[in-house]
């Protein structure tokens, strides 16, 4: 069983639209509503695939019910610990035109001391069957800065591995307790260690602590860094859509692939094959599963030079 963590779910909303403007108005010819935040979305990319996804995180008020029965409804596995405050909704915007999406985040309801206690005793029952913990997106107002690294520990002791997707203090304040795999995207790397090589950014959070570094670069896909080496991998084909649900997508791949104990260039191949075939879906949390298991064959991988750290 893979256990997926979203501390700050979210009912997504998602909007089509012919084309962007700003400053103007807007026909929405399609509206989406569903549960969500990253680790849902990883949830549902994993039961897509046949692998049993258990949801677990922090939901509460009106909005927390509504995205509670949309996950009943989806067939997900909901262990979501209740909170008092109503959680947030997100607004994405889709443009026919050229594939961009424009994303609205709310922070979150605020967390008290007493819930997170909750969550953190529920979370250490189900990370004792989890082969797996996906640790994904931002935290709430309320939760400690090193709330992920807390969590890492415990899975660890579980004897899960792990995979952390989120930026800014929270990753960094996560480093230290040794997270399996850190997935940021190319600007949240920059921003977390102030170098602009990736390669060199990439050491610098491996010498924090992580054990394996895999940086998404939008289309030119994805880049692992490893003490063992570095490998880069690109999707087959250049696709428009909506690329909101391929960083979700990549990190379904890359728990189940670190579950299977996958040899690092078989796993990136799986991950950006998976990760491209999300771009074509509408909906964050889908996949084209004809796409997948065509790019899983196609796509290259090559062997890169890797930079360093200092231990």
């Amino acid at each position: 069983m893979i256990l997926t963590v979203t501390l700050n779910a979210a009912l997504d909303v998602t909007y089509l639209v012919d084309d962007l403007v700003p400053r103007t108005s807007h026909r929405v010819d399609a509206v989406h509503e569903r549960a969500g935040g990253k680790g849902v979305n990883v949830a549902r990319v994993l039961s897509a695939l046949g692998r049993p996804a258990v949801v677990t995180g922090l939901a509460g008020g009106p909005t927390g019910g509504l995205l509670r029965a949309e996950l009943r409804a989806a067939g997900l596995r909901d262990e979501l610990v209740p909170i008092a405050g109503d959680s947030r909704r997100t607004v994405t915007v889709v443009s026919r035109k050229d594939g961009d999406a424009t994303v609205f985040n709310q922070s979150g309801p605020a967390v008290l001391p007493d819930e997170w206690a909750e969550f953190l005793a529920h979370y250490a029952r189900l990370a004792r069957d989890a082969e797996a913990v996906v640790l994904a997106g931002s935290l709430p107002p309320g939760l400690p800065p090193d709330a992920y690294g807390r969590l890492v520990t415990v899975a660890a002791r579980a004897g899960a591995v792990t995979v952390l997707d989120t930026s800014g203090p929270p990753l960094r304040a996560a480093l230290p307790a040794g997270p399996d795999v850190v997935k940021p995207n190319a600007a949240e790397l920059v921003t977390a260690t102030g170098r602009l090589d990736l390669g060199e950014a990439a050491a610098e959070l491996l010498r924090l602590g992580a054990h394996a570094v895999v940086t998404s670069c939008g289309p030119d896909g994805l880049r692992t860094t490893t003490p063992q080496g570095g490998w880069r991998a690109a999707p087959p084909e250049r696709l428009t859509g909506n690329p909101t649900g391929a960083g979700d997508a990549c990190v379904a791949a890359l728990a189940a692939g670190l579950a299977a104990g996958t040899p690092w260039p078989e796993l990136l191949r799986d991950a950006v094959a998976l990760s491209a075939a999300a771009v074509p879906c509408p909906r964050a949390g889908d996949v084209d599963l004809g796409l997948y298991r065509r790019f899983r064959t196609t796509a290259p991988v090559e062997k890169i030079h890797a930079t360093h750290p200092d231990r």
